[in-house]
């Protein structure tokens, strides 16, 4: 029996609340395949989504403080930011990272930035979002090491990393390997974490990078399946059972103002995707059909003019991503299109969940919208165009073959400009942009950043550089050019590496002596 969070269920008024409301008792049900109505039986009755707000920025020891300050004030997942040189893998000391560390997210070199992000963080209370990808191995050994530091067994650890690289091929830009190599690397991860990490989230498939380029909401459904798609044939093609890896995976999606477009678009994704993993994979772990997401809401929808009008954005886009059903959410603070979230910004974004939680009654009922004509029809027309997409990518031979031909690049510039030029010609109504304007004087004060991050980081690499092991770390690093060569899986030397303090960059080298690096078709 499942425990409830109320022992009492109604409206404000006293009217009483059914879990769930069914037309026959033939209907589909909530926690039943295909799961449109929701993955559990009783969604936020018993336990609320987790409320994950995203943060990432200048040094360990600063971006900790945000973490426990956020956690304090009631969030109960972390999410990482990290900066543009750790997303790419350099080092914080790389030429290649002058001007850019710790600017748009947290800066991490080494295992010691590790132990502080995460100092006074008990790692087996808390789960930990982290958006990397191409270095996504390095950094998940780093969290691994520094659990078993604090007396954690790294079996008990939860969380996910994004490791989602193919998306970086059509949207984002933060790839470094080839995408055959960085395929390798991320059944690598699904092996190991399936035997020795079991509790952890191998991969977030992620539609929110795809639709913040300018895609459609369909758009983002099929190119993120199709996605999810490529890297289960990848495991199973190593020969992996698909029980072993496919209740771990999971999805991120944007979600933006189209309030029931976005309903839909979720409710949807869950019965295409269950309906894809039991057509071509039949597997027999229920897990493996049910498509768990996280949200978070659409950081280009939010504009510099009239910055305060983001806050209604914002909840009109967090309450979609409630009715549709996801499993945890990051809202964005209202000043993000001005720099990096204040403290006061990113504590109103938080409550903005919370208000949402506690007093909206969203979270009372199982599928609100569901019996809705237009929700269903709008369910219907997503689930069918965005299956047509998918199989126009699988005839062109899957998501890799597609994107190393452009077409999802293409796809999604010839998107975006179209939705521009009906903001230039006044057709699409934006408030604050062309609609509603007004001369204003922003007095909002964007959050500055520490500006010795980078010296800092420099002194401590240099200093970490004449104290350690150097011939222990050269062989391991040798060991893992060799492996990534013989097709050894590399996740124990990544870790053994990081235990000996190499550094990101330094392992990162020793993979593209094997791998090589890549430049990817621009999509025109």
């Amino acid at each position: 029996m499942v425990e409830l969070r109320k022992s009492k269920w109604e409206t404000l008024g006293g009217l009483p609340i059914p879990a769930f409301y069914a037309e026959t008792e033939s209907s589909e049900r909530p926690g039943q395949p295909p799961y449109t109505r929701g993955i559990h039986e009783q969604m936020y009755r018993s336990r609320l989504w987790t409320m994950r707000q995203y943060a990432g920025f200048s040094s360990a020891k600063e971006t900790n403080e945000r973490f426990r300050l956020l956690l304090e004030r009631g969030q109960k997942g972390l999410s990482v930011a990290f900066d543009l040189p750790t997303q790419l893998g350099l080092d914080a000391d790389d030429p290649l990272s002058e001007g850019e560390v710790g600017k748009v997210g947290v800066s991490i070199s080494c295992l010691q930035d590790m132990r502080d992000l995460f100092a006074e963080i008990p790692l087996d209370n808390v789960s930990t979002s982290m958006t990397i990808n191409a270095p996504a191995m390095i950094l998940l050994a780093m969290y691994c090491v520094v659990a078993e530091e604090q007396g954690v067994s790294i079996q008990e650890i939860s969380g996910t990393i994004q490791n989602d690289i193919l998306k970086e091929y059509i949207a984002r830009g933060t790839y470094v390997f080839p995408p055959q190599h960085s395929m390798r690397l991320i059944t690598d991860i699904f092996e190991y974490c399936s035997q020795h990490i079991p509790k952890w989230n191998t991969i977030s498939i992620s539609g929110y990078h795809i639709r913040e380029a300018g895609s459609t909401a369909v758009q983002e459904l099929a190119f993120t399946l199709s996605n999810a798609l490529a890297y289960v044939d990848s495991a199973c093609e190593k020969g992996l059972d698909v029980d072993s890896f496919a209740p771990r995976l999971s999805f991120f999606f944007n979600c933006h103002n189209d309030f029931l477009e976005e309903i839909s678009k979720f409710r949807a994704a869950r019965r295409l995707w269950h309906d894809l993993m039991v057509e071509r994979y039949a597997p027999s772990h229920p897990r493996s059909t049910q498509l768990r997401f996280h949200t978070q809401v659409a950081g280009v929808s939010l504009t510099a003019q009239q910055p305060y009008n983001n806050i209604s954005r914002v909840t009109i886009q967090a309450l979609a991503a409630v009715c549709g059903g996801t499993q945890s959410l990051h809202t964005n603070s209202f000043d993000e299109a001005l720099g990096l979230p204040t403290e006061e910004s990113a504590t109103i974004a938080l409550r903005t969940q919370q208000i949402i939680a506690e007093e909206s009654g969203v979270a009372d009922v199982v599928d609100p919208f569901a019996g809705s004509y237009h929700i269903e029809a709008l369910t219907d027309e997503i689930y069918q165009q965005a299956r047509q997409e998918i199989d126009k990518i699988e005839s062109m031979g899957g998501s890799l073959k597609a994107i190393e031909q452009g077409y999802q690049q293409q796809e999604i510039h010839t998107t975006a400009y179209r939705y521009f030029n009906e903001i230039e010609r006044g057709s699409r109504r934006i408030v604050g942009i062309n609609h509603g304007t007004m001369d204003e004087y922003i007095q909002i004060k964007p959050m500055k950043l520490n500006p010795e991050v980078a010296k800092n980081q420099h002194e401590r690499l240099d200093h970490l550089r004449k104290n350690r092991d150097a011939s222990k770390i050269q062989e391991v690093l040798n060991s893992i050019t060799n492996s990534a060569h013989n097709g050894d899986n590399l996740f124990p030397l990544v870790l053994e590496a990081v235990r000996l303090e190499a550094t990101l960059g330094e392992i990162m080298k020793a993979m593209k002596d094997e791998f090589g690096t890549y430049s990817a078709p621009s999509g025109f």
